[in-house]
């Protein structure tokens, strides 16, 4: 599987220099829990700004205001050029709102930042959390997840 970094974000350079291999580790793990053949297959990991995602989240979700993390699967059926990765979907985090959401929870960094990147890939993967049944399912793939990462319950 390849995880395509992107940022142009100078806070995420300051905040977490480790970003792209913590998001790296973090699909990865999330992907072999999944049994999910990596194969030819992209996820795409956007380090982004709180504007940049508030502007996201308002038309895409109808919310103006930024958010820790936004999942967009790919689009199913897509054309691809001949030896092209599939394509999964692109992972998007604001860089004031994640560190923000660590310090007031009292957790590290690291640990917050994993966890919503694991939380991203599990939505483009199908999963939600929009019933109880679903949000229990999730919530347990993640910390089943984060502990193979030996990061504690996010939850607790």
């Amino acid at each position: 599987m390849i995880v395509s970094i992107d940022t142009d974000e100078e806070a995420w350079r300051l905040l977490l220099p480790e970003a792209a291999v913590l998001a790296t580790r973090a699909v990865n793990a999330a992907a072999t829990a999944l049994d999910t053949t990596p194969g030819d297959t992209e996820v795409d990991v956007v380090l982004s700004t709180d504007d940049e995602v508030a502007v996201l989240n308002a038309q895409w979700r109808g919310k103006p205001k930024p958010t820790n993390v936004l999942s967009f699967p790919a689009a199913a059926g897509m054309v691809l050029p001949p030896g092209a990765p599939r394509p999964l979907g692109e992972i998007i985090l604001a860089a004031g709102v994640v560190a923000r959401e660590a310090a007031e929870q009292d957790k590290p960094l690291e640990h917050h930042f994993t966890h919503l990147v694991v939380h991203g890939f599990l939505h483009i993967m199908g999963y939600d959390h929009q019933n109880d049944d679903d949000a229990e399912q999730m919530e347990s793939l993640e910390k089943e997840i984060l502990a193979n990462l030996g990061i504690p319950d996010p939850y607790e």
